[in-house]
């Protein structure tokens, strides 16, 4: 008889630690970073959306797109993967990462190791769902510059105990700050929105 607990990721329930559609975007999301990567350098160039000819500073905008910047610099999406691959790489007892070339190169050969590693981070690691979370934050954060949209939405919605949580319409779940209670995805959009404060 199967034991019926919570995805490690969406924390619905499950009969398995993580459930397969979950393993399949986590493993989706890391794969689209490579080539996420390589677009981005093609929106370094500031936005002129909203540009009416004026400034709101005294000083020159940056030549660049700061965004794009900080998401293809080390510390970047390079950051977020490599981290990932250095803590699987001390969990699993394993040599540290070869040095791989420049930043793509780097970003190309962590996702590589991230992705043969997935099924033992759905199936072992503590804080798989954190893993999940950062990829698709990152793919997330360059879908929207590549593709020209807004960042997802956040709704505002109240826990019992009075914590106020950000949700998007795609959270997969969320632990309130206040209680400390994990909220599944379907969960989160049964609490009631928080009311606005008065201005």
């Amino acid at each position: 008889m199967n034991v019926v607990t919570a995805c490690a990721i969406c924390r619905n329930p499950s009969t398995v630690r993580v459930h397969p559609g979950c393993q399949e975007r986590l493993t989706d999301n890391l794969a689209a970073l490579p080539a996420l990567y390589r677009q981005l350098a093609e929106h370094l160039a500031p936005s002129r959306r909203g540009d009416s000819g004026r400034t709101g500073s005294r000083t020159a905008p940056l030549p660049v797109n700061e965004r794009v910047l900080d998401l293809r610099a080390r510390g970047g999406i390079e950051g977020v993967v490599t981290t990932w691959e250095r803590a699987a790489r001390e969990d699993l007892g394993w040599d540290e990462p070869p040095f791989r070339g420049d930043i793509q190169q780097t970003v190309d050969g962590a996702v590589a190791f991230l992705l043969a590693q997935v099924p033992w981070f759905c199936d072992s690691h503590d804080a798989v769902d954190e893993l999940a979370h950062d990829v698709r934050r990152l793919r997330a954060e360059c879908g929207a510059i590549i593709g020209g949209e807004k960042p997802p939405r956040r709704i505002p919605v109240a826990c019992p105990c009075g914590t106020v949580l950000r949700v998007t319409l795609d959270t997969p779940g969320i632990r309130c700050g206040g209680c400390e209670t994990q909220y599944g995805h379907a969960e989160v959009f049964q609490l009631p929105m928080a009311e606005r404060s008065a201005a």
